[in-house]
């Protein structure tokens, strides 16, 4: 069966592509109709042309960074002059392994509000400002955890009726040694998972013991993992706990959601 094939089946409703890993060009050939394009520095931003040819396929989110020189909404925001009409936004703090340090300084809070201000139908992305995110108002942008399904309750108990995305890395397989290549190192950074982890524990294939246990674990609270149909279930628990999109991201690579007849550009 192609790899296409196999994606739709899990029920995601789109894909997050990183453009420093991949040619986001050959997202029109994923079968979505939304992609959400990753902030990983200036220098992976894609041109104008670019986001043009994809937005004319497909819905197209790019995360901006609001503490990034050029999408600074109370600084330098000469970049979103760039962004081609039909681009829509993800409002991001910002990871700080992409910014510089004067750039990590800034207050986030008032440039999230400005920024939500005069996009207000972006998305706002929940990591680390959580609350800051929902006092916008905006659409959710949430990362995967183990808490999500119950934190989403939560929420819509609350009262919230605005739109919820979960992102969440995907690997459709079950061989472990695969699972640990791709998604052991991102595991490994949460921190309740960074906690429980030995010193010095290899993170990849190469685990053993105690930290394989502990990252295996941790990949199926914090990824989309398996076959499409283990997969599918885990989506629609999400969208049963109050998701309204599931954005998956491939974390083996673009062609495992790519038919596996596409012609490479």
């Amino acid at each position: 069966m192609m790899d296409g094939e196999r994606v739709a089946r899990t029920g995601i409703d789109a894909a997050a592509l990183k453009p420093a890993e991949c040619d986001v060009s050959r997202g029109v050939d994923l079968p979505f109709d939304t992609l959400v394009i990753d902030y990983e520095g200036r220098d992976h931003l894609p041109d104008r042309r670019t986001l043009e040819t994809l937005a004319t396929e497909t819905d197209v989110y790019l995360t901006t960074p609001v503490r990034a020189e050029g999408f600074d909404p109370l600084g330098d925001d000469s970049l979103l002059d760039e962004l081609p009409r039909n681009t829509r936004r993800v409002l991001v703090a910002g990871h700080g392994a992409y910014l510089s340090e004067e750039e990590r300084a800034k207050p986030i809070a008032p440039r999230m509000g400005a920024a939500t201000g005069h996009a207000p139908e972006a998305w706002v992305g929940t990591e680390g400002v959580e609350r800051l995110a929902l006092a916008t108002g905006a659409p959710q942008f949430e990362l995967l955890g183990r808490s999500t399904e119950r934190d989403l309750r939560a929420l819509r108990a609350a009262g919230f009726s605005g739109e919820v995305a979960v992102y969440a890395p995907t690997v459709l397989t079950e061989d472990p040694d695969e699972v640990l290549d791709a998604l052991g190192a991102y595991v490994a950074r949460r921190r309740p998972v960074a906690r429980a982890l030995p010193e010095g524990a290899p993170t990849d294939a190469d685990a053993t013991g105690r930290a394989r246990e502990v990252l295996l674990a941790a990949s199926d609270d914090f990824a989309l993992v398996g076959p499409p149909e283990a997969v599918r279930e885990r989506v629609e628990g999400l969208k049963s706990a109050g998701a309204d999109r599931v954005v998956g991201y491939p974390a083996r690579g673009i062609e495992e959601f790519l038919p596996a007849n596409t012609t490479l550009r």
